[in-house]
């Protein structure tokens, strides 16, 4: 169940603002974080509204939480590290896969035209809408279906990110991003595997780069 800012009290609201702002800082000192679009995006994105309610104290805390159906919202420095690997920019058409309760969609919201987000889980499909609602973000088209085809009645695609983990990017995601567009995609075993970016430069070829391991639930 998400959360209401009216059901927050006043000292929970601004424990919450210095928790975000904290993590905000250390990202820039530490300068693990230096896309400024992306900083923005997630100041702008209330997390705690896409939380469990018996996690709201933790909205801001740097680990994943369970959001139900076996499911996580991911921590927040793999999320801003994979918008940024991403790149997105204004103009551009997204395709997410893997929309869980609907916070990285709500952040590709506040960086690009239009957001395409795909969930197998039907609750999750449901709640993320809801928590997009309840955001003030209508720009997003939340999708219930198999991630591994993607969503060709939108396609091509500036930018897709994936946000579970498989043994190799489905065909059907390659096929559907546009040329000269990024992929960014978690690969491999769920523990484990690698951040891999791919550059589409022209169709069926693809410059691949990799950038750590990360852990994350099977894209299945």
């Amino acid at each position: 169940m998400a959360v209401s800012f009216k059901k927050l009290e006043k000292k929970q609201i601004t424990n919450l603002k210095q928790q975000k702002q904290h993590l905000c800082r250390y990202w820039k000192d530490s300068r693990m974080i230096n896309d400024d679009s992306v900083l923005k995006a997630f100041l702008a994105v209330p997390r705690e509204l896409f939380v469990d309610h018996s996690y709201l104290d933790q909205s801001y805390a740097d680990h994943p939480l369970p959001i139900g159906s076996g499911q996580t919202i991911s921590q927040p420095t793999t999320v801003l590290l994979m918008l940024q690997l991403l790149n997105v920019l204004p103009e551009q058409r997204i395709l997410e896969i893997g929309t869980g309760s609907g916070y990285n969609a709500a952040l590709l919201a506040e960086l690009a035209e239009m957001v395409v987000t795909v969930e197998r889980h039907v609750e999750l499909a449901e709640l993320a809408c809801e928590n997009l609602c309840r955001a003030g973000l209508e720009k997003v088209v939340v999708i219930k279906g198999d991630g591994k085809q993607g969503y060709s009645k939108l396609a091509p695609y500036d930018r897709i990110i994936v946000t579970a983990a498989a043994n190799r990017v489905p065909k059907s995601l390659k096929d559907q991003l546009a040329v000269g567009g990024l992929l960014v995609a978690p690969v491999g075993a769920t523990h484990g595997c690698e951040m891999l970016l791919m550059r589409k430069t022209a169709q069926g070829h693809f410059q691949t780069s990799g950038h750590g391991l990360f852990s994350f639930v099977p894209l299945i």
